[in-house]
């Protein structure tokens, strides 16, 4: 799907919930997080990216098809020697499914996007020290 200010609006009416080592963050497109700069900070992570393999296009896949395409996202991290915790993307509506993720630290945005490429994304989370996620585009779906 190309993009469009419907689908950014879509994408920036969601709340990527993160899981990390005794917190969770609730992150907002453009909107700093105090406790993820803070865990950032403590680790010495200088950028970040939250990824999913989960409704490609935004097209929905049934529950299967969506799982299998998570656990190879999570094999590819794993094997390229990154560390991904469990996230979720979760739309302000209630009219799109839950939306399993990783948040990646250290990953670089160019990886990231190559990732998302990978499995069919229209759009990625990146971020630096400062704890702010902003919306990278697909170069192929802008």
């Amino acid at each position: 799907m190309a993009k469009t200010s419907e689908l950014e609006a879509l994408y920036r009416a969601t709340t990527y919930r993160v899981f990390l080592p005794d917190t969770m963050c609730e992150l907002r497109i453009d909107q700093p997080s105090e406790a993820l700069r803070r865990w950032l900070e403590g680790e010495s992570i200088e950028s970040f990216a939250i990824v999913t393999a989960f409704n490609p296009g935004s097209q929905r896949l049934s529950a299967t098809e969506n799982a299998e395409r998570q656990a190879q996202l999570e094999c590819d991290l794993l094997e390229g020697n990154y560390e991904p915790y469990a996230a979720e993307n979760v739309a302000d509506g209630g009219d799109w499914p839950v939306e399993e993720s990783c948040f990646v630290p250290e990953l670089l945005p160019e990886d990231a996007s190559t990732l998302g490429e990978d499995y069919g994304q229209n759009a990625v989370v990146v971020g630096g020290a400062d704890g702010i996620p902003r919306l990278l585009w697909i170069a192929e779906h802008e």
